[in-house]
């Protein structure tokens, strides 16, 4: 009876290893989620095109583009992805870094992931962005992760910002307390 009852058991664990995945760690979340939304991703571009428009008036072009927002644009880009570089982007703007955390899952196995940056201008007034940190579980993150992300973080400052990006020069970008603020200038 305990030699049945151990096998049974035995299987019992297989199975349930086999159909499970298998977190393989990273860096933890912060405890503060920030929530995902559609309205938030459209409002960032809804924001975008109104400060192109009060630029073309005055000349000078301010966005403050809040964690909420960066992080549905990137959740809403990403859902688009048939095979995405991650998923469940959390996008926290903090003491002039910005911070991506996320989960990669490859077949059985699931690691977080951190991805930090830096963004400043350079002297066309183009963004310039360098990745600081970048831990895949725990490993270092591959350079196909790292590219993705610049390639997204590109997009959102010179892609969103459409034809009219050729006659705009970023002057700063800040970020703090749960803000980025980008100033510009139309040419």
């Amino acid at each position: 009876m305990n030699r049945h009852r151990f096998l049974l058991t035995l299987t019992v664990l297989i199975i349930t290893t086999l159909a499970c995945t298998i977190f393989v760690g990273g860096p933890d979340f912060p405890n503060e989620t920030i929530p995902v939304s559609t309205g938030a991703a459209d409002n960032l571009k809804a924001q975008i095109e109104s400060a192109l428009l009060a630029g073309a008036e005055t000349g000078v072009i301010t966005l403050h583009i809040t964690e909420e927002q960066f992080t549905s644009f990137i959740a809403v880009n990403m859902e688009k992805e048939e095979n995405p570089a991650f998923q469940d982007a959390q996008v926290y703007l903090r003491n002039g870094h910005m911070n991506i955390y996320g989960k990669v899952v490859r077949g059985y196995l699931i690691a977080n992931i951190l991805i930090s940056l830096t963004i400043t201008i350079d002297q066309q007034g183009d963004p310039i962005i360098e990745i600081t940190n970048a831990n895949f579980g725990p490993f270092p993150a591959p350079d196909g992760l790292k590219n993705s992300m610049t390639a997204l973080i590109t997009e959102a400052f010179v892609g969103s910002l459409g034809p009219i990006a050729t006659g705009f020069r970023l002057e700063s970008i800040t970020i703090a307390d749960g803000m980025m603020t980008v100033i510009g200038l139309i040419k």
